[in-house]
């Protein structure tokens, strides 16, 4: 019999033409920028309506107040909260017959201060924070970060504070041990090598002339008030947050890759955003949903659990005078969404190491992997809904030891968490897991 052969996949780079590379890298430059520029979610919307209107597209509130009425080929916007855009270009045929979206989140993992974030210990000056969204603790120390976000002061003025980007800002950083004093703390498991309590900001040392106590606390007030007008008080009313300082970066000597904070998810955000600026006249309706709160469950005003996108798409419908409950309904029934979320890459390298490097046995294991788990998301979530923790907790640690070995992190990650809650008889964690299995094996 003749030996059946591996199928080998080509890298994508060898199906460009030189046409299409040129014009990659000039799609990158322009993400790299909005990477640079759109940090939170608020600069990201802020950007998008800019070149939104630029288009031609025109914010759907302005429609409603005004009572103007829409037509095919009219191009719109709305926001919400300031925080999540969608936008619709009007096609031909009836908005009933549905709806092409493309759908991305803006929101990024990142630390945000509390309300009450600004003390002083030992002679330092700190920013308390809570960290939003998944995140490897460890990753965020000795790290420069710059402080983003808006302030409403008590008379309702609304300030935008950007400090740690440009070259002679100051940045601020979380910080840690010394290797020489750190044994105990190198003894401890990643997740807790360093905690989300001790993700506190150190932002100032130098006290203030004449005060006694709190002096540095008292200093950093002292330039907040000279700098932004800002006191203490105002903080109650702020939504700051503290994100990796410096512009997107172009990785490797071949300048191929690129590394910044916030591929997760504006690598989706932006091309999505690309896309659809591109388009002119379509027939189906065509939207762009580009949402807040993802990295926390969606929930809030801004997430996609509220009913911002169907109110708007129920304005939509009332601007082009077809406005009624079930039009509404028929047109979300009939609507094909694409919803993109960013994919880490496989890490055969690290892969291999664990595998002495053998590159045979590294096939096998995923071929393996595959077929043995082809049912495992089915059949956990029934062992799951009957109570069956035990039986559900020997099939998560197969998938971890598994995906730990072929070095799919995420997965083992999300196995790991899972396998935590269902030890105490909980599965909080169970559509993260699922969601980590599903994109481990599209990747493999």
């Amino acid at each position: 019999m003749e030996e059946k052969k591996e199928k080998k996949e080509k890298s994508v780079w060898n199906n460009y033409t030189a046409e299409e590379k040129q014009e990659l890298f000039q799609l990158n430059e322009s993400y790299k920028a909005f990477l640079s520029q759109c940090k939170t979610e608020r600069e990201s919307t802020e950007e998008i309506v800019r070149q939104a209107e630029l288009k031609g597209y025109r914010n759907l509130q302005d429609i409603i107040k005004n009572g103007e009425s829409l037509k095919a080929g009219d191009k719109v916007y709305a926001t919400c909260m300031k925080k999540a855009v969608a936008m619709f270009n009007i096609g031909s045929r009836n908005l009933e017959e549905g709806m092409s979206i493309l759908g991305a989140h803006i929101d990024t993992c990142r630390l945000d201060l509390k309300q009450k974030p600004l003390y002083e210990a030992d002679g330092m000056a700190y920013f308390d924070t809570h960290y939003y969204g998944g995140i490897k603790k460890y990753q965020w120390v000795t790290l420069p970060l710059a402080l983003h976000g808006v302030v409403v002061k008590k008379d309702g003025t609304v300030v935008k504070i950007v400090v740690g980007e440009n070259e002679d800002d100051p940045v601020f950083c979380v910080t840690d041990l010394l290797i020489h004093l750190s044994q105990k703390q190198m003894e401890k498991k990643a997740t807790v090598v360093v905690e989300g309590e001790d993700l506190d900001i150190l932002i100032g040392s130098h006290p203030l002339e004449g005060e006694e106590k709190d002096a540095v606390k008292a200093a950093i007030l002292k330039l907040l008030e000279a700098e932004y007008g800002i006191e203490e008080d105002d903080f109650l009313s702020a939504e700051l947050t503290m994100v990796p300082a410096g512009k997107a970066r172009d990785l490797g000597l071949d300048r191929s890759m690129v590394l910044a904070y916030g591929h997760d998810d504006r690598v989706c955000a932006y091309t999505s955003l690309a896309a659809m600026l591109e388009v002119d006249k379509v027939e189906r309706t065509s939207c762009c949903l580009l949402v807040d709160k993802e990295e926390i469950g969606s929930v809030g005003a801004s997430g996609m659990q509220s009913r911002f996108f169907e109110n708007m798409v129920a304005e939509l419908l009332h601007a082009l005078g077809g406005y009624n409950p079930l039009s509404s309904r028929r047109c979300l029934a009939n609507s094909c969404m694409l919803s993109s979320d960013v994919s880490s890459a496989f890490d055969s390298r690290r892969c291999l190491e664990e595998l002495g490097g053998n590159k045979n046995v590294l096939i096998r294991s995923v071929r393996r992997f595959l077929q043995n788990n082809e049912h495992t998301c089915e059949q956990l979530r029934i062992h799951i809904a009957n109570g069956n923790y035990a039986v559900s907790r020997r099939i998560l640690h197969d998938v971890a030891g598994l995906s730990g070995n072929l070095r799919c992190m995420p997965l083992y990650e999300a196995s790991q968490s899972l396998l935590n809650d269902l030890r105490n008889e909980r599965h909080d964690s169970d559509e993260d897991f699922y969601c980590a299995f599903e994109d481990t094996a599209d990747e493999m």
